[in-house]
């Protein structure tokens, strides 16, 4: 399984919103990619966004204020 990182750091949403859903267009089924993001907004929709699409999704905190949003395209 390929795992690919986008650096969100710094963006507010919804630009890093429009990164992560172009991103994962590019990913094949099984692929996972791992939003960082530092932005309370994004850590919320990312991953609300990313589970109404049928993806799976994990949140680890890998430092304060700072999160990184794991991504499984299942769908």
């Amino acid at each position: 399984m390929k795992e690919y990182v986008l650096d969100c750091l710094g963006d507010a949403c919804p630009e890093s919103l429009v990164k992560t859903e172009n991103r994962l267009k590019e990913l094949d089924m099984g692929e996972v990619l791992i939003v960082q993001v530092d932005h309370i907004c994004a850590m919320k929709n990312l991953p609300d966004w990313a589970r109404k699409n049928g993806q799976h999704v994990e949140i680890e905190e890998i430092d304060d204020g700072e999160w990184e949003i794991i991504i499984e395209k299942v769908k």
